[in-house]
């Protein structure tokens, strides 16, 4: 996706959600990051709609590219 502050796109490929909740929350220890990050999902119900009918399994560790996807749709692009 294209971020017109750094005009490089967003790398989508698949991210371990540690990773992607620390781009989302970098000013915050690991373990509040993810906590953060999760409940903006769970409460995105349009977000947590297009992830289920994806596949997510929300045991997983990582995030699928598609499911990096449909996130930075929805909540955008980390640091904007």
């Amino acid at each position: 996706m294209y971020s017109p502050d750094n005009e490089k796109p967003f790398p989508i490929r698949v991210y371990s959600k540690a990773e992607l909740a620390m781009l989302y929350c970098p000013h915050q220890c690991i373990d509040r990051a993810l906590e953060n990050f999760y409940r903006w999902l769970l409460l995105n119900k349009p977000l947590m709609a297009e992830l289920t009918a994806v596949g997510y399994n929300k045991y997983r560790r990582t995030y699928l590219p598609r499911e990096v996807e449909l996130i930075v749709k929805y909540i955008g692009e980390p640091g904007s």
